[in-house]
């Protein structure tokens, strides 16, 4: 882990503050816009309070027949008074058309004049206000009192602030307690959002996280191989370039299924089973890769899989060569060891006084030797291949395998003598081991058809091995597959497909009439050019 630099916060405890202050916010928010909607609401209930109760005064036939009695005042302040009392507002007013007050809380106010608009309700409309009179700021009412559509007084019924604002009060705990739960929720949640947090960042701060991520975008971009991985679900979670190019992955590739790249099935399945393979070798294209995968953890519960690729094309080819050359030594060792028993026949027929039958054995096998040499050196001009050819023949005799050559091939071919030479050699070994397989069984035959001139070519080889079946033939052409690959083996079918692609030729596996496979591959100079 970094080292947090000087002053900065880890990430967590800045989302902890930033959280907690978001929460205080909405919560202080919240009970201003619920104190400013009861203050609205007090408000509304007073004032259909003091207009239902004014409305009741003024339709009483006590009030509209003392209104027009000589002294109103008498029998009506008693009556205010009295439905003040009982329906809990603060003044109700009984008052003439010109404002002079017959009723009031106060008697000292008897007689005065009504402070406060009437609005419509001279015309015999209700008019409802806040206004600040005789007794402070109140929510009022004002009511005609009517008779056949006659105004005959007005009457006022009003509720005072101060008295909504005792009452707003006295709601204001509840409203705390809500806001206080509600905070002390908001802060536990955040407190535990930022207790995770920490623990998946490390106690990082912001700084540190920004620089791990360019170092780490440096070293995927700086790795000479190439890194995949991929999520529990096998869906592609992170690639570097290299990854990209080895294994022609398309640009959007992040958030994509495993199985929808055209990947090795090996591979994928090797994902998907959830084990670790190292260093195991596919063919892609023309490519020659060698892929690890392996199970990644986290708090040991499995997170997915890393995956890595190395390209191992030149290095196939060139142990592709080595392996050629091997073969050659060993036919070249074959030869030698059987010379070496002709030599000590020879040798040991004139110890014994017989020189004649000496050399009739060894003008014999000389002649047999030079034949086979003659004939392939015929048939074959291309030096390195009739070498190869001929040590192949060797090592055929060595395991007891009856090898046949047939047809010709000029010097010059659209094949250059490397690549001829590894087409061969990786098939007749492959046939070689083919028919290994069936030993016992049946004749142990391999038969090479060579057929070509500068613009065309074509080699066939015939096995008496237990062939391929039918659903695996589309494997061998697709991905260079071979049934043995399980054992570490079978690159050789590998790298005859890679040069066959690279050629733009085509390599056909079908039945062969010896009772095994035929791999025969077809090169044409155009398709070499066009490919």
């Amino acid at each position: 882990m970094t080292r947090r630099a000087e002053g900065e916060s880890p990430v967590a405890r800045q989302i902890l503050l930033l959280q907690v202050g978001v929460v205080v916010v909405l919560v202080v928010t919240a009970v201003a816009l619920a104190a400013l909607d009861a203050r609205r609401d007090s408000r509304e209930a007073a004032r259909d309070q003091a207009t239902a109760v004014a409305r009741s005064v003024a339709d009483s036939p006590f009030v509209r027949q003392e209104v027009l009695a000589a002294d109103p005042t008498t029998p009506l302040q008693p009556f205010a008074e009295e439905v003040r009392r009982d329906t809990g507002t603060d003044f109700v007013v009984v008052m003439d058309t010109d404002r002079t007050r017959w009723t009031h809380p106060d008697p000292t106010q008897i007689g005065g004049k009504f402070v406060g608009d009437l609005g419509g309700a001279p015309e015999g409309r209700v008019f409802t206000q806040e206004y600040a009179g005789t007794l402070g700021p109140s929510i009022r009412a004002v009511v005609p009192v009517t008779d056949g559509g006659k105004v005959l007084a007005l009457v006022a019924v009003g509720i005072t602030v101060d008295k909504l604002d005792r009452q707003l009060l006295g709601d204001l705990p509840g409203i705390a307690l809500a806001a206080g739960v509600t905070l002390l929720a908001g802060l536990l949640g955040a407190w535990l959002i930022a207790r995770r947090l920490r623990r998946q960042t490390h106690g990082l701060g912001e700084r540190e996280i920004t620089r791990m991520y360019e170092y780490y975008r440096a070293v995927l971009g700086a790795v000479r191989e190439g890194l995949l991985l991929v999520d529990s679900d096998l869906r592609v979670q992170l690639v570097n370039d290299e990854a990209r190019r080895l294994l022609a992955l398309p640009d959007e590739v992040e958030g994509r299924s495993l199985t929808d790249l055209g990947l090795p099935p090996g591979l994928v399945r090797a994902v998907e089973q959830r084990t670790a393979v190292a260093d195991e070798t596919y063919v892609l294209g023309q490519q020659v890769l060698v892929l690890s995968t392996s199970p990644a953890y986290w708090h040991q519960d499995e997170v997915g899989a890393v995956v890595t690729v190395r390209d191992r094309t030149e290095l196939q080819a060139v142990t592709g060569e080595l392996d050629l050359v091997r073969g050659l030594t060993e036919s070249l060792r074959s030869q030698n060891h059987e010379a070496a028993n002709r030599l000590h026949t020879i040798v040991s027929l004139v110890e014994m006084g017989r020189p004649e039958q000496a050399v009739e054995f060894a003008t014999a096998e000389l002649q047999l030797a030079q034949g086979l040499a003659d004939e392939l050196v015929s048939a074959v001009e291309e030096p390195v291949l009739a070498a190869l050819l001929l040590g192949k023949t060797a090592q055929a005799a060595e395991r007891g395998i009856d090898l046949d050559i047939e047809g010709e091939l000029p010097a010059l071919l659209p094949v250059e003598a490397r690549d001829l030479v590894a087409l061969v050699g990786n098939l007749v070994d492959n046939a070689f081991d083919a028919v290994a397989e069936t030993r016992g069984e049946r004749p142990q035959r391999v038969r090479v058809g060579l057929a070509g001139d500068v613009d065309h070519l074509r080699i066939e080889v015939d096995d008496s091995g237990p062939g391929i079946a039918p659903e695996d033939r589309a494997h061998v052409l697709d991905r260079g597959w071979s049934s043995k690959a399980s054992e570490g083996r079978g690159l050789g079918l590998a790298i005859v497909t890679q040069v066959v692609s690279g050629h733009g030729g085509r390599l056909d596996v079908t039945d062969s009439p010896l009772g095994g496979a035929r791999f025969a591959l077809t090169v044409d100079a155009d398709g070499k050019e066009s490919g």
